[in-house]
C-alpha cells in the first residue's frame, strides 16, 4: 500500500513509529506537512497539492492532526476522503472529538459514565454551575486546552468563582467538572484500534500535580483493565467515529468514567511502557480496512 502520514514534524517519536511500521511491513510511506498542502476544491476532480507537485496514488492516510490546527487538518483529510482514500480516522470524527462540549454530549447521549459536568455562559449562574457538580474542590477546564494546559483544579467554591470569572474575561469557554477524589491523580489510558483494547497504562501524576498527563511529568506502568473499562472505552471510541484513539477514563467509586477522547493519541507513553508495538497494530488495522471510497462520510459533515 501507499500510505500518507499527515504530521508536521517527521522525528516526532509517534510519526516516525509510524513510518518504521509501515516500512517493516513492506509499504510505501510519505511524511506530509498538512499545513503546506493546498486544495482544489472543484467538484468534478477534488485534488490537493504540496508546493507544485500533485499529492495522488495513495490508498490510506494517518491523520496525526495537532489540536492549533484542527480546522485545517480536518479540511485536508476530508479532501482526501473525497478523493477515495482511506483515512485511519475520518474528518468528521477528529471534529468531533476535538470539541469537548459536544463529544461530553454524545458520549452522555448514549449513556456512557462522565464526571458530573456543567457549562454556562451567564456569569449569574456561576454559583450554580460549581454547586452542579459537587462543590469543591471542582475541576475547571478550558474547551480548547490540551496536554492539560488550561486544566485548574479549584479547592474552594471562592476559587472556582475566580477561575470562571477569569476565563470568562478572556471570552473563553469552560466546563466545570466534579472532582474525582478516589482517582489519586491516576487515569487509564485505553488505546483503542478498530473496536478493541490494544494497550492499557495508568497514568500518575507526579506529587503535588494532579493532573497525570505525561508530558507534565505523569508516569506510566502498565495496567490490566476491567472488562467495563474495554467496553467503555471501545463504546467511547466507536461513539465519535473513531478507529484509533486514546481514550481516558478514571477509577471512580461509580465505575469507570470518560474524562476524554483523543483522535491522535501519542505513541511513545504506551508504547514504552508496554513493549508493544501500537503504530504496527495501527499499520494493520490500514491493511484489513482500506479500500478505495471506504469512508462512511465521503467527505461530507
Amino acid at each position: 500500500m501507499k500510505i500518507a502520514i499527515l504530521s508536521r514534524n517527521r522525528k516526532l517519536y509517534s510519526t516516525n513509529s509510524l513510518v518504521e511500521a509501515c516500512k517493516r511491513r513492506g509499504h510505501e510511506v510519505r511524511v506530509i506537512d498538512y499545513l503546506r498542502c493546498h486544495m482544489d476544491i472543484t467538484s468534478h476532480r477534488p485534488t490537493i497539492y504540496l508546493g507544485d507537485e500533485e499529492l495522488k496514488g495513495f490508498d490510506a492516510i494517518i491523520p496525526r492532526v495537532g489540536a492549533t490546527h484542527t480546522f485545517f487538518g480536518c479540511a485536508v483529510v476530508r479532501q482526501f476522503e473525497m478523493m477515495g482514500v482511506y483515512p485511519a480516522n475520518e474528518s468528521v470524527a477528529i471534529s468531533r472529538s476535538r470539541d469537548k462540549l459536544r463529544s461530553l454530549q454524545l458520549l452522555a447521549r448514549k449513556g456512557v459514565g462522565l464526571p458530573v459536568t456543567g457549562f454556562a455562559h451567564d456569569p449569574r449562574a456561576t454559583k450554580h454551575l460549581v454547586s452542579l457538580v459537587g462543590g469543591a474542590p471542582l475541576v475547571i477546564k478550558l474547551l480548547e486546552g490540551t496536554q492539560g494546559v488550561g486544566v485548574v483544579l479549584a479547592e474552594t467554591s471562592k476559587a472556582a468563582e475566580s477561575v470562571i470569572e477569569a476565563f470568562r474575561g478572556l471570552n473563553a469557554n469552560i466546563l466545570a467538572q466534579e472532582f474525582i477524589k478516589e482517582a489519586g491523580g491516576a487515569d487509564i489510558r485505553c488505546f483503542v484500534v478498530g473496536e478493541r483494547v490494544v494497550a492499557s497504562i495508568k497514568r500518575q501524576a507526579k506529587e503535588g500535580e494532579f493532573r497525570s498527563n505525561l508530558h507534565r511529568g505523569g508516569s506510566a506502568t502498565v495496567v490490566k483493565i476491567t472488562p467495563e473499562e474495554r467496553m467503555t472505552a471501545v463504546r467511547a471510541a466507536k461513539i465519535l467515529g473513531l478507529n484509533v484513539a486514546g481514550v481516558d477514563l478514571l477509577r471512580s467509586n461509580h465505575g469507570p468514567v470518560v474524562m476524554e477522547v483523543n483522535s491522535s493519541p501519542g505513541l511513545e507513553g504506551i508504547e514504552t511502557a508496554t513493549n508493544k508495538d501500537v503504530a504496527g497494530l495501527i499499520v494493520s488495522f490500514l491493511e484489513k480496512n482500506a479500500k478505495p471510497g471506504k469512508t462512511r462520510t465521503k467527505g461530507a459533515g
